[in-house]
């Protein structure tokens, strides 16, 4: 049995998660809403980047009792472009400080670009991306990160990289 899993805030990351399902015949569920992640021999997890971790997933990972003959797929929206290395790699980061290393080892993981509107936040979310802001701008040009960089190019706009095309990979190694 599959299961697509998602943890999204803001919607980008449902979007995604949603349209995999629609080409896969997959069932989804929110992260809040699974029980028993065990039922499945197949889980695709599919998360926003927050906090330099992906919601819910440690939370419904961990709970993930044998990942012998089992298949993970992990997804990750973010803001940064995917294509970048130096992005990849610190989320790959990310990613193993969140999860048993057999997990970890086994997954199979991609990264997408998502979007943010920022007349959409909560005040807890505007007032630390502010804060992130004032912090990234003053930083040397050497140190901006490519992370860091989009975050100053899409500070307080709207933007949207949501590009389902990009799901190809993912469907295939499904």
């Amino acid at each position: 049995m599959k299961i697509i899993i998602y943890g999204s805030q803001y919607g980008t990351t449902k979007q995604y998660a949603e349209e995999l399902s629609r080409k896969t015949g997959i069932n989804l569920k929110s992260y809040e809403d699974v029980k028993d992640i065990n039922l499945y021999n197949t889980v695709i997890y599919v998360g926003a980047l927050y906090a330099g971790g992906v919601l819910g997933m440690k939370r419904t990972l961990a709970k993930m009792s044998q990942c012998q003959g089992k298949k993970l797929i992990i997804a990750t929206v973010g803001l940064a472009d995917p294509i970048d290395t130096e992005n990849t790699d610190s989320i790959k980061k990310s990613i193993k400080r969140q999860l048993p290393n057999d997990l970890y080892e086994n997954a199979h993981i991609f990264h997408l670009r998502g979007g943010i509107d920022y007349s959409r936040l909560s005040f807890k979310h505007k007032t630390m991306m502010g804060l992130l802001y004032k912090k990234a701008v003053r930083l040397p040009e050497e140190k901006k990160t490519a992370e860091v960089k989009a975050m100053i190019e899409t500070y307080n706009k709207k933007v949207d990289f949501i590009d389902f095309d990009n799901l190809t990979a993912i469907v295939n190694d499904i």
